[in-house]
């Protein structure tokens, strides 16, 4: 896995902008729009996702960082789960279900992938860094 030289080379991350992109644009429309209370916690779950993956990232400890990427994961589940009371309301078509969901697991997989390598690393953050060691997982470039 290579390592992450800022924010934006986080792949799981990018993949959870767009998600919650698409989900904005999809409960902005009638009559998503008018069903503050899912409207507004789908948006939020979304929100979670890539906050916690920043937050995580931008911690400088693996530990702290693999924290963080439960919460988004756990997160993903929730877009997912509120997805589901979308389509069953007829907020979303079938189509445009299957696409959310398909890249909100995607996210998912990706935030797993990168939890499963920090626990398997020896790299522990960047306040745990040696001046010889190479850059891990949320270090920033020397």
């Amino acid at each position: 896995m290579p390592t992450f030289r800022r924010l934006e080379d986080i792949e799981a991350w990018r993949l959870a902008r767009e998600l919650a992109r698409e989900v904005y644009a999809v409960s902005g429309r009638p009559p998503f729009d008018r069903d503050f209370a899912l409207r507004d916690q789908v948006r939020r779950a979304c929100v979670s996702v890539t906050a916690n993956i920043a937050e995580g990232y931008g911690r400088g400890g693996s530990q702290e960082f693999l924290q963080f990427l439960a919460v988004a994961k756990g997160s993903v589940s929730e877009v997912r789960s509120h997805l589901y009371l979308a389509l069953d309301q007829g907020y979303v078509t079938e189509d445009e279900f299957a696409g959310l969901n398909r890249e909100a697991e995607s996210v998912g997989r990706l935030v797993g992938g990168l939890m499963g390598y920090l626990r398997r690393s020896s790299v522990r953050g960047l306040r745990h860094r040696r001046e010889t060691d190479d850059p891990g997982p949320g270090d920033p470039a020397p």
